[in-house]
């Protein structure tokens, strides 16, 4: 079905339980970890995700700056586990970081990495602002990505 991004409240029933149910198994089960998955800030975020056969294989949502941080900000990376290795990630982190410079016109994002993807997001020009710490009992770096517009 291809590329979507949606504010919350242009979201069908289907698509929110479809975001919420994949959120859970991959940030939840899979990493057995619990954790308040909803959090409350999907009502002012973007979401953005990729369709195949009814089902969410690749999401994330685009926080506005004020929402986690001053900065804008992106969160809730995730591909389905049958769809990873194929470029997915990058693409959808890609497309997440256009919107933000052109829509939102915001120059700079800011993000809560899993320390283990510090490599993959510097290589979209992210940079470490802390030293790694443990959020959920997981290890977590936050970075920064500051773009001339």
């Amino acid at each position: 079905m291809g590329w979507k991004l949606k504010r919350f409240n242009e979201l069908t029933n289907q698509e929110l339980y479809e975001i919420l149910k994949e959120r859970t198994s991959v940030f939840v089960v899979e990493q057995n970890c619990p954790y308040p998955e909803v959090d409350g800030k999907d009502p002012q975020s973007y979401h953005l995700f990729k369709e195949e056969n009814g089902e969410i294989i690749s999401y994330l949502r685009v926080l506005p700056a004020g929402v986690s941080y001053k900065e804008a900000s992106i969160g809730r990376v995730l591909v389905k586990k049958e769809y990873r290795g194929q470029g997915l990630a990058e693409e959808l982190l890609r497309r997440g970081i256009d919107f933000i410079h052109v829509e939102l016109k915001e120059d700079t994002v800011k993000i809560q990495a899993q320390d283990y993807l510090r490599k993959f997001y510097g290589s979209f020009g992210f940079k470490a602002i802390t030293e790694t710490y443990l959020e959920d009992n997981i290890p977590h770096v936050d970075m920064l990505l500051q773009t001339e517009l």
